[in-house]
């Protein structure tokens, strides 16, 4: 089988790299077009974790987020294009507006999160706290999105 799970699978697998002593790290987001800032993102992850997994949220949370006409790619062809990239170790995707209910099940050492935020305004960081786990800043400075993308093709078009 490939590198996808749902959540509750992935929970177990998880259990046994644990058991392994690996260090289990999370980072989540819509990737909706993959872009330099989120694989400078995820490679930084990585680099700070011996397994990484990478939760993608569904187009319907996307479209909560992100607002009408969002997801441009669907959450199938999201995972299939993240799938082959070779710092990503496991792919899974949840519905909810944030990732606490994924972290819980899952139970990660770390939750990696990027430059746009701090370790004190990340939403979820009680839950990793609870969880024994801790929250770490990584990536380049945010000055890449996929809505500035999708405003300057528009611009580009018009």
């Amino acid at each position: 089988m490939g590198k996808i799970y749902p959540r509750e699978q992935l929970s177990k697998i998880v259990e046994g790299l644990k058991k392994q002593g690996k260090t289990i790290g999370f980072a989540n987001g819509c990737f909706d077009l993959l872009h330099v800032g989120h694989i400078r993102y995820l490679k930084d992850a990585k680099a700070n974790c011996d397994i990484l997994i990478v939760a993608l949220n569904t187009d319907e949370s996307v479209k909560r987020l992100k607002g009408e006409g969002r997801p441009r790619t669907p959450l199938n062809e999201r995972l299939e294009i993240m799938e082959p990239i070779e710092f990503i170790d496991y792919l899974t995707y949840f519905g909810e507006d944030t990732v606490e209910q994924t972290l819980r099940i899952i139970k990660p050492d770390i939750q990696f999160k990027g430059t746009d935020y701090t370790v004190e305004t990340v939403p979820e960081r009680r839950v990793m706290e609870e969880l024994g786990g801790r929250v770490m800043i990584v990536g380049d400075p945010k000055d890449h999105s996929t809505t500035e993308i999708l405003e300057r093709i528009k611009n580009e078009e018009g």
